[in-house]
């Protein structure tokens, strides 16, 4: 990386361009100052369309704002956070806020003011708080660190208008009005430290948590355009295992880290990025649930358990799980054990419909396994008394799915009653990826089952009638994974 420039005293008496210490220029001359102002193009873009989403923002809005009459609702993108030194995590914009505006930059902020208009019209302005382009009269778009000649051009104000449908002003002044403001507010915490400072005695932990629940909830049923964006997250992730399929020889050269790059390839080629961090567990990692070092062995006669989904430019997310022969075929325990989770998935993809009540997929994926592992004699019977007792949850250890949106564990903090003791709905998406995991070091199960560890995981959407695998691209049967990796071997 390069080191920025040192920066002038501003001429018009505001605080210094902040620089970077043991630069090599010492100043910038007057003249090298003078000459950076004058000499540029006029870049604005002033046929923007809105973006694709900008109808359901404006309607996601306009429910949230139903919720909260009469009181200011600030959303805020979040900021950069420094990774080293003087280098900053990838950005990545809050759930709430790509939610309610499809924008998606640091240190935006969405604020609902209330107005006083008639029943039945919105009862709050939106406006987009956003940082405008770079100032060329200080010299900040080339001394400043998060100047567009260093971090890349953003767009004006009033092009994000003709983006996002919605007035834009800048955001630097938003933490003033805030502080003059008056009147009940609400904020998303957790995002932005200054403009949670300039609410400070404004706002209170419970109606804040109010508000991030209602915003939680509005998302567990999807529109539309999230459907279409969940299903393209999908294909890619399917194009995705095909990749690391092909590459398996390069890996048992190597290790999982080569799994690891060659999905995150085709994650950053077509989407955005990974929605989390991709789990490429060889071996006995498979019994490890978040196995994200990446860093073991790949062996032939072993399996590979691959949880990996790519995030759209949107940021919907797929969260897709297959276990996998690395030689391509499964041994004949590796094959029982696989058949067996099978066998869980379909009994909890069957309950997956409207009406039906949320922890039913569960309910149902854990009674097969609980049969499994009853029948294989590694759990004493009868099934009834190691469910009550939840006994196979040894094996099993987690839950069979979750949401599945803008996070990859969407609508996390919903109500309990409105979202694991709830019913299903069409539109809802979530996963179904029960799993049976026999750690290395389990001795109470028979020497050959120690290190074997499987999940299949598809990502499901609830319709009027039952339900649709968006994920259905990946064969799910042992036979069908086995003739589905030596073709694309072939």
């Amino acid at each position: 990386m390069t080191e920025q420039q040192p920066a002038p005293e501003n001429p018009e008496g505001d605080e210094p361009i902040k620089q970077r210490k043991n630069g090599l220029y010492p100043a910038v001359s007057d003249e090298l100052a003078e000459n950076m102002k004058s000499g540029w193009a006029d870049t604005e873009l002033r046929d923007l369309r809105p973006i694709a989403q900008t109808p359901d923002t404006a309607r996601r809005r306009a429910d949230l704002s139903a919720r909260f009459p009469g009181e200011r609702l600030v959303i805020p993108a979040g900021n950069l956070k420094t990774r080293s030194n003087d280098t900053e995590y990838s950005f990545r914009a809050s759930t709430e806020y790509v939610y309610l505006t499809g924008d998606q930059t640091q240190d935006g902020v969405l604020v609902l003011e209330p107005t006083n208009a008639p029943e039945g019209r919105s009862a709050h302005e939106a406006t987009l708080y956003l940082l405008p382009r770079s100032d060329r009269e200080n010299g900040e778009f080339w001394l400043d660190g998060m100047g567009e000649l260093w971090v890349g051009r953003r767009h004006s104000l009033s092009e994000a208008e003709q983006l996002y449908g919605m007035p834009c002003k800048d955001v630097r002044e938003l933490a003033d009005a805030l502080r003059e403001a008056t009147g009940p507010v609400r904020g998303v915490r957790g995002h932005d430290a200054g403009i949670e400072a300039a609410l400070t005695d404004k706002v209170t932990a419970e109606r804040d948590e109010e508000l991030r629940v209602f915003i939680s909830e509005q998302r567990l049923v999807k529109d539309a355009f999230e459907i279409a964006e969940l299903q393209k997250a999908v294909d890619s992730t399917v194009r995705g295992f095909e990749d690391v399929v092909k590459v398996l020889d390069k890996a048992e050269a190597t290790s999982e880290r080569y799994i690891e790059g060659t999905f995150f390839l085709r994650a950053r080629v077509e989407g955005n990025d990974i929605g989390y961090g991709s789990i490429c567990a060889a071996g006995p990692h498979a019994t490890t649930l978040h196995w994200v070092r990446n860093d073991g062995p790949v062996r032939s006669g072993e399996l590979l358990l691959l949880d990996a989904g790519v995030e759209t430019h949107t940021l919907y997310t797929a969260d897709v799980t297959r276990t996998l022969p690395i030689n391509g075929t499964y041994t004949d325990l590796q094959r029982k054990i696989y058949d067996a989770v099978y066998e869980a998935q379909e009994a909890g993809i069957a309950a997956v419909k409207p009406g039906a009540k949320y922890r039913d997929f569960h309910d149902a994926a854990q009674r097969v396994l609980a049969e499994r592992l009853v029948e294989w004699g590694l759990v004493e019977g009868p099934v009834e008394r190691v469910l009550e007792l939840g006994l196979q949850r040894r094996w099993t250890l987690h839950g069979t799915g979750h949401m599945l949106g803008l996070d990859v564990h969407d609508c996390a903090v919903a109500r309990t009653e409105t979202y694991v003791d709830g019913v299903l709905e069409p539109g809802m998406v979530l996963t179904v990826e029960p799993g049976l995991y026999f750690q290395a070091d389990d001795v109470s199960v028979p020497e050959e089952y120690r290190g074997i560890g499987v999940r299949i995981e598809d990502d499901i959407l609830v319709t009027e009638d039952g339900n649709r695998n968006l994920s259905d691209g990946l064969p799910r049967t042992s036979a069908d994974v086995e003739a589905w990796m030596a073709n694309l071997k072939g």
